[in-house]
C-alpha cells in the first residue's frame, strides 16, 4: 500500500463495502486487474470526508455502502482493452442497453484516466439502517444510460428526492457530484490531483 492510502473499513467502523471489481459482479462479466482482494482502498482525507458523511448520514438513519474507492491504473487500462472487444451480449443488457461497449468512454462512463485512481473518488450508496435495505435510486451502480444522469427524466419522486439526499449528504461533507453518474463523487480538495497510482489493492 502507498503512504497515505488505507483500507477504508479500518477508519469507519460500521461501513459497509462491496467491492464490485473484485468479484465478477460487474460490467466486464470478471475480477479486474488489479483487484486483488474485496476492500475498498483510499487515501486518509478520503476516509476523513467519509467519517463527515457517515456521521450525517446516521442522523437521517442511513448508512454508507462503498463500491469502489481507489482504482489502480491497470484496471482503467482493463477496462478500455474491454470496451475495444467485440460484443459478446454477456452484460450489456444490465449494464449498457442502449450505447454500444466503445460508447463507455465517449459518453462519460468510462475514463481513459480516472479520478479513482488518485486516490480521491469513490462510488457509493445509502441503506435504510433499521433494515439494512438499500434505497431505492432509480438505477443500479455503473448502469452506463441516461437514468443514472443526476438530472435523469423518469424517476419516482422517492427515486430522485433518494438521490438528492445522498448528494447532499456528500457535498456537505467535501465531495463534488458527477453529472453523469448519481453514485460517483470526487474530494474537491484532493491530496494527488494530478497523480495517477497503479498499485494493487492487496
Amino acid at each position: 500500500m502507498k503512504q497515505n492510502f488505507i483500507f477504508l473499513d479500518e477508519m469507519l467502523p460500521g461501513i459497509r463495502w462491496d467491492a464490485k471489481y473484485a468479484t465478477w459482479d460487474n460490467f466486464t462479466g470478471k475480477p479486474v486487474d488489479g483487484y486483488e482482494v474485496n476492500r475498498i482502498v483510499g487515501t486518509k482525507e478520503l476516509g476523513a470526508a467519509l467519517r463527515k458523511a457517515q456521521k450525517l448520514a446516521r442522523k437521517q438513519g442511513y448508512g454508507l455502502l462503498l463500491w469502489d474507492g481507489y482504482r489502480p491504473q491497470r484496471a482503467v487500462d482493463c477496462f478500455l482493452h474491454w470496451a475495444s472487444l467485440p460484443e459478446n451480449n454477456l452484460t450489456k443488457n444490465r449494464y449498457y442497453p442502449n450505447i454500444k461497449r466503445n460508447e463507455m468512454v465517449t459518453k462519460g462512463y468510462v475514463a481513459s484516466q480516472s479520478s479513482h485512481s488518485r486516490g480521491g473518488a469513490v462510488d457509493l450508496t445509502i441503506f435504510y439502517i433499521g433494515t439494512g435495505t438499500l434505497v431505492p435510486m432509480g438505477g443500479d451502480f455503473d448502469f452506463m444510460d441516461e437514468r443514472s444522469h443526476h438530472a435523469a427524466s423518469g424517476l419516482t419522486e422517492e427515486e430522485s428526492r433518494n438521490r438528492d439526499v445522498l448528494r447532499h449528504i456528500m457535498e456537505s461533507s467535501g465531495f463534488e457530484a458527477y453529472c453523469n453518474e448519481w453514485w460517483h463523487y470526487v474530494l474537491a480538495d484532493e491530496p494527488y490531483p494530478n497523480t495517477y497510482f497503479n498499485f494493487c489493492i492487496a
